[in-house]
């Protein structure tokens, strides 16, 4: 009798995860889906990148955001992706859409995510003794009428002598995406930087630590935070810390 000893479903966001243990690595593209009212459907191309049979399953989700910036996904029939069962010989690829089924949003932005995920259990196990590992993509989908626009604030407190928190709060009525920040003192030295930040959804705020380098204590006074968006766009804010 064939034994499973592991079965883990790993949730990548946008990235592909190649190893020797994994029933067999897939990729999909593109890895954000953007649409406009009047796209009723958009095509994605998902790529069997190794040498054996993938099935793979799709699902769709409202994507929201809790209070702390939390996930929030729920099933959705708003969208459609079809066929919602794909398979795929090795070193192949497949087009298929995602297709609107809502109406179209009028004046803020449509969030959700696509996450496809491979089923190994549906490809025959020829070992007597196998680890099976389920790999999945989670795409964000933003269909964004034309006058939808992110509204980014951020304020900052110190938590520690080398940190501080930038709280970030979207106003807006389109998603913002801070991927760095840096923090610096009134002769634009730079005092403090993180290279990583996260989606804020309409009407959320999130906050991220910033650290000093090499535990350096940040001074007091007058500062400035830069935060850079994903579309390579810059935001400033004149802040006050603390001693």
């Amino acid at each position: 009798m064939k034994k499973i000893i592991a079965k883990t479903v790993l949730f990548l966001l946008a990235t592909s995860l190649v190893s020797p243990i994994l029933a067999g690595p897939f990729s999909v593209t593109p890895v954000r889906i953007y649409m406009t009212p009047k796209d009723r459907a958009v095509a994605v191309t998902i790529t069997n990148e190794g040498d054996k049979e993938l099935v793979m399953q799709a699902d769709l989700y409202t994507w929201k955001q809790k209070p702390d910036g939390e996930d929030d996904l729920q099933l959705t029939e708003d969208l459609l992706f079809s066929p919602p069962i794909i398979k795929l010989a090795g070193k192949s690829r497949q087009v298929v859409r995602l297709a609107r089924l809502s109406p179209p949003p009028q004046d803020q932005e449509q969030t959700y995510r696509l996450i496809v995920r491979e089923i190994p259990e549906a490809i025959p196990n020829k070992d007597n003794l196998q680890l099976q590992i389920a790999i999945a993509f989670s795409m964000p989908v933003f269909i964004t009428p034309p006058a939808a626009k992110s509204k980014l604030d951020c304020t900052v407190e110190r938590t520690a002598a080398d940190t501080v928190m930038a709280a970030c709060e979207n106003s807006g009525t389109a998603y913002a995406q801070p991927i760095d920040f840096t923090l610096s003192g009134p002769d634009n030295e730079k005092l403090a930087g993180r290279i990583n930040g996260g989606y804020i959804l309409p009407t959320i705020k999130r906050s991220f630590n910033i650290k000093s380098e090499n535990n350096k204590a940040i001074p007091g006074g007058k500062a400035k935070l830069t935060v850079m968006l994903d579309d390579g766009s810059k935001q400033f804010f004149d802040v006050m810390l603390t001693e």
